[in-house]
């Protein structure tokens, strides 16, 4: 991160410079374009190389995926050598990240640290929430810690363990669980932070691409909004409601 703020600085500098010999307001100071060109391909390789590790992808992850030898991505990222605009596109898709971040000037290299002390948290958090849920279901259930125990053939100090969020609950088990409780597995995913947020969306977007091609050009239309908002208010009637809409558009139309 000094480094890229060193390079930055360094190339503002080069720029005023340059400005002001333009200007005639210093003559004595000369813009040297080279110098300028090796600044500006050592901050982009600074930030190709912060977005590949926000990215968690190695060289040859990305070397693999530009069908270039890893060799041309390290002198990328040492500014030996420059890529083109091409190649940043698919740099871009493959990590995830706007085109625009290879031409900006902030990293994700203080995020990262930030993400990284968060995702303790969130895992500490998360297996409390997942045991309260699992014992909350078992009382509800009329079972004891041990009945339970037994039932899915698991040590009943380990699944004490779970209950009370000290342990991870590795997913098959927590599968075998949630089948004696008679719950699903999206019964115990997490829905009320931004990571649930994002899931939920996927799982959205993963049932929307599934749709016919009809059904999605349609629900993607602008132009169809109202459509879709009767369709809604129609999902949230009661049956007997529904019913009785029904009687009354036969009524209208004399069937």
């Amino acid at each position: 991160m000094s480094d890229f703020n060193d390079f930055a600085s360094r190339f503002k500098k080069a720029k005023s410079d340059d400005l002001a010999v333009k200007s005639g307001s210093n003559t004595e100071k000369v813009f040297d374009p080279e110098e300028s060109f090796r600044l500006r391909g050592k901050m982009l390789g600074v930030l190709l190389r912060d977005a590949r590790l926000d990215a968690q992808r190695g060289t040859a992850d990305v070397a693999s995926y530009l069908k270039v030898d890893a060799e041309t991505i390290e002198a990328w990222e040492l500014g030996e050598d420059v890529p083109s605009l091409p190649h940043l596109e698919l740099l871009a898709y493959f990590l995830d990240v706007p085109v625009s971040h290879f031409w900006g000037v902030k990293t994700f290299e203080a995020e990262r640290g930030g993400r990284t002390s968060a995702q303790g948290e969130f895992m500490a958090l998360r297996n409390r929430m997942i045991g309260a849920l699992i014992r909350q279901t078992r009382e509800d259930r009329g079972l004891t810690l041990y009945a339970l125990a037994d039932k899915i053939h698991l040590d009943a100090a380990v699944l004490n363990q779970y209950e009370l969020g000290e342990w991870s609950i590795p997913l098959h088990e927590l599968s075998v669980v949630s089948s004696a409780l008679e719950k699903s597995l999206s019964y115990f995913l997490e829905t009320a932070s931004q990571i649930g947020d994002l899931l939920a969306t996927r799982e959205s977007w993963k049932h929307f691409n599934e749709l016919p091609d009809d059904l999605r050009g349609f629900a993607a239309n602008p132009q169809n909004i109202g459509f879709i908002e009767i369709a809604l208010a129609f999902s949230l009637l009661s049956s007997e409601k529904l019913k009785r809409i029904a009687v009354s558009m036969l009524d209208i139309t004399g069937y």
